[in-house]
């Protein structure tokens, strides 16, 4: 890790970067409060400029979704800490200073969501595994490197646990991800289980589509239980951040689990005593 001062300014982009966080990570947000100071201001500026990424490809019009794009990979090699007409990046560049996080990593997530720009259905698990990795496994990665680990099966684990919280998602967003023309659930998989395209773009109740759930959310819980064990390899408070987060996303996954039909009828949110559970239980876990 190396050291990196803090220019005089940088309170302010950390505030920032904070306030960002706490509104815009409904799930995320509890267990970053878990982490050491430093390492939870590198959190959230990763976070962040995730979001602000995210947030650009869905808007509105491809060719300047495109450009919007391009900007912030412009962002990740401009970025310098102090540069106050940018927080996000002035924060995620001590990070990324501090940490030893590859531009190449931040990249990887850019060309993650730049795919969502032209591609909007995937024929197979295998395809949409390599998406996975792309948007989500890579940003555990980032994270990892941010916790401190000694053994690279950490980074092993991060990809997987990453892919599990990405399928949990998009069960979850199946609604909303239609609404947008998108199907992330593998094609030949929706055949195999009799469920057609239109079907799902439609908003109807195949006939086959608790069957597919099932399948779908046992995947999803191997790679989530296989993932966890980053547990094993992380500091204890970047474990309880890591056991709170993956498991506010196993309660969204045990209410899919419970009402199949969810999806298709709007997006599965948890409750404030649900999340408030998930963390006492991360932080008792830490204390055995």
């Amino acid at each position: 890790m190396v050291d990196v001062a803090l220019a005089p300014d940088m309170r302010a982009a950390e505030r920032f970067c904070e306030q960002m966080a706490r509104r815009e990570a409904a799930n995320f947000y509890w267990g970053f409060i878990a982490l050491p100071r430093a390492q939870r201001t590198a959190i959230y500026a990763l976070y962040d400029f995730a979001r602000q990424v995210d947030d650009d490809a869905d808007l509105d019009g491809s060719s300047s979704r495109l450009e919007r794009l391009r900007h912030h990979r412009h962002r990740l090699h401009q970025a310098r800490p102090g540069d106050a007409s940018d927080p996000v990046m002035s924060v995620l560049a001590v990070a990324m200073a501090r940490y030893s996080i590859p531009t190449a990593e931040l990249e990887m997530l850019i060309d993650g969501v730049e795919m969502d720009l032209t591609t909007t259905r995937y024929q197979t698990f295998d395809e949409l595994r390599a998406y996975c990795k792309l948007v989500a496994s890579v940003v555990g990665r980032m994270c990892v490197r941010i916790f401190g680990f000694e053994d690279a099966d950490a980074l092993l684990r991060a990809d997987e646990l990453g892919v599990a919280l990405q399928l949990i998602n998009i069960l979850r967003d199946v609604r909303e991800d239609a609404g947008r023309g998108r199907i992330y659930l593998p094609l030949d998989e929706l055949h195999r289980f009799r469920i057609s395209e239109d079907e799902i773009l439609n908003g109807a109740t195949p006939p086959g589509w608790t069957s597919l759930v099932k399948y779908q959310a046992a995947r999803a819980r191997r790679f989530h239980h296989s993932g966890l064990r980053v547990t094993e390899y992380i500091p204890p408070q970047p474990a309880i951040c890591v056991r709170t987060m993956a498991g506010m996303y196993a309660r969204i996954l045990e209410r899919i689990e419970e009402d199949p039909m969810l999806p298709l009828r709007r997006r599965a949110s948890l409750s404030a005593a649900t999340k408030l559970a998930v963390m006492a239980r991360a932080w008792l876990q830490a204390l055995r």
